[in-house]
């Protein structure tokens, strides 16, 4: 490759990486694994996604919580303006706390003060045996497939007996 062709290839990949991190700077989103995610009353924020940690919104969430094993507490004034998912957990709505779209939870429950507003559907599968549906059954399915295979395999591989004269 020409000197003069490695200029505008190293300038554009540049240019990509700049543009990249200044795109994701402004969405300002929020994933933790295992840490508590606390949106303050000055926030505003993009998507938020907990695995295993629970959320605390005293601001506003533009779009989406989603929590995995943890729950979401949304507080005061705190908003959330898209839906609000929890698997594993429980939602606390406060006060005058609001959920632009629907408020989901599977294996948990909803708290909610007589101030609140939620804009979407309030749906609430409580109790384990939704969690046991929803990722047990699976895992079970996947195992008994993953047995099956094993089983014909060392049946096709079994070395054949010669039969006693």
């Amino acid at each position: 490759m020409g000197f003069r062709l490695r200029i505008p290839l190293i300038g554009l990949l540049f240019l990509t990486l700049a543009l990249s991190s200044a795109l994701a700077d402004n969405t300002r989103d929020r994933t933790q694994f295992g840490h508590d995610i606390n949106v303050g009353t000055d926030e505003s924020i993009g998507d938020v996604t907990c695995f295993g940690c629970s959320v605390r919104v005293r601001g506003h969430v533009t779009t989406d919580v989603t929590v995995f094993g943890g729950s979401v507490t949304i507080e005061d004034q705190g908003q959330i303006g898209g839906d609000a998912t929890v698997f594993g957990g429980g939602v606390r709505l406060e006060k005058q706390a609001r959920v632009g779209g629907d408020v989901t939870v599977f294996g948990g429950r909803i708290h909610r003060d007589g101030g609140t507003t939620i804009g979407g559907d309030v749906t609430n599968f409580a109790g384990s045996i939704w969690l046991l549906l929803i990722f047990g059954l699976p895992v079970m399915l996947f195992a008994g497939f993953i047995a099956l295979i094993v089983l014909l395999v060392r049946r096709l591989t079994r070395p054949s007996v010669p039969l006693a004269a």
